[in-house]
């Protein structure tokens, strides 16, 4: 459904409503009074970076922070190769104490060690919830039988919000999508809040709708998980500015919202400075977008991550000022990647663009072009991640198997977690 969203500079632009417990006649979660206590203490955030696969870095993190954010989830992280490889739990998990509040995402089909991931990180004490992903439906997920696909499954979900609604001092959130019948959705979000979730964040498209571009999210289906649970609710989805989220918790009820591809296109779409232009198609500036990255690698130089994950922000940072100079375009994909040469290249467009006098580009490749190049570099990073994910666990097998050396970046086994399953009941 599409909802309109409040006339620019209206007060309804940012007046969401208030947190809310849902209507007496729905059956209270034995854990609400404490989920409302808890999201309350955090200061009932409202604006969530979404998790994002090599994207929802700390230094991304904190620039969002820094343009109204407040709320984020970490990438979403591998928990057995984050319980076994040291080397990928320093790359992939960093934070700092403004990075709070702090959900840590984690995907799995193993109980036991997605268990023993989330108490690594509460023992860390460095966030405020453990996230459970139920919702990414990328080829990744469909190959590890985690994410979106898990909704095939559905007593093996219950069974790992159990486990670590029952295992861990820190509350339990998850991030699910919806299924084609209302009914079932409903249902698939009780039971999950039954399983002991403080909050659910809901995305409202299918499993198979992976081209956002190309479906518009559910919020029907968002609005009737609000009104049938009794911990806070997230949305996500059709979340481009400000105008659009007033209209979601509006049209929802819900107590705050996810942006993942809006953030992206613009870390400070949450910004108060955007209420009064954020409504229709509206989009970020060019040359604001210039500061925004400049910004974003000064971060990066004070909180290193990889690389990838910086090239990633660049190009959909100056996406348009690329497709005008094509040769930085170049420079970004194919050159020896630093930090130095992002930031060169961010100065350079810079450069050109007071040279030309103008404050926004002129592509050279069109809109079929880029939207092209585009589609093959996010097939190529997706390939990309999944042979990363596949060589860290071929490695952690090796060493199962006895082949371990001192120079694969890992650890050694550790004992195995066991579950009494019986004191769970299920």
């Amino acid at each position: 459904m599409t909802v309109a969203a409040p006339p620019a500079g209206s007060s309804a632009a940012l007046a969401a409503p208030e947190p809310s417990e849902s209507q007496s006649c729905v059956e209270r979660a034995p854990q609400a009074d404490k989920a409302w206590e808890w999201f309350r203490s955090m200061g009932a955030p409202k604006f969530h970076v979404a998790p994002m696969v090599d994207q929802s870095e700390l230094p991304f993190r904190m620039l969002c922070r820094n343009h109204g954010a407040t709320c984020a989830y970490t990438p979403m992280l591998h928990a057995r190769i984050f319980t076994q490889d040291k080397k990928y739990r320093e790359e992939m998990l960093t934070t700092c104490a403004e990075d709070r509040p702090l959900f840590v995402q984690f995907c799995s089909n193993e109980p036991q060690y997605l268990l023993k991931a989330a108490r690594m990180v509460e023992a860390m004490g460095m966030c405020d919830a453990i996230d459970i992903n139920f919702g990414c439906p990328q080829r990744i997920a469909k190959r590890g039988g985690y994410g979106a696909f898990l909704m095939d499954d559905l007593p093996k979900v219950e069974a790992m919000v159990r486990t670590l609604a029952q295992g861990l001092k820190i509350p339990v959130t998850a991030k699910i999508r919806i299924f084609p019948d209302l009914a079932k959705t409903v249902e698939y979000a009780r039971m999950v809040e039954r399983a002991g979730a403080w909050l659910v964040a809901v995305h409202g498209r299918l499993r198979e709708q992976k081209d956002l571009s190309a479906t518009r999210a559910d919020w029907d289906a968002i609005r009737a998980v609000k009104a049938a649970l009794s911990v806070p609710v997230l949305a996500n989805g059709n979340i481009r500015h400000l105008g659009d989220v007033a209209a979601c918790l509006a049209y929802t009820g819900c107590d705050g919202v996810l942006s993942a591809e809006g953030l992206l296109a613009d870390p400070a779409l949450f910004a108060p400075r955007r209420e009064p232009v954020a409504a229709g198609d509206y989009a970020a500036p060019p040359a604001e977008r210039l500061a925004l990255a400049v910004e974003y690698l000064a971060l990066c130089a004070t909180y290193p991550v990889p690389l990838r994950m910086v090239r990633g922000h660049v190009h959909k940072l100056l996406w348009d000022w690329l497709a005008e100079h094509t040769d930085l375009r170049e420079r970004i994909n194919r050159g020896v990647p630093s930090l130095a040469m992002f930031t060169e290249t961010v100065e350079e467009v810079r450069r050109r663009a007071e040279e030309a006098g103008r404050d926004y580009p002129i592509p050279a490749l069109s809109a079929a072009e880029l939207a092209a190049l585009d589609k093959e570099e996010a097939k190529q990073a997706a390939i990309e991640e999944q042979e990363r994910e596949a060589d860290a666990l071929g490695r952690l097998e090796h060493r199962r198997a006895g082949g371990g050396c001192g120079e694969c970046g890992g650890e050694e086994e550790e004992e195995e977690l066991v579950i009494d399953w019986s004191a769970m009941g299920i």
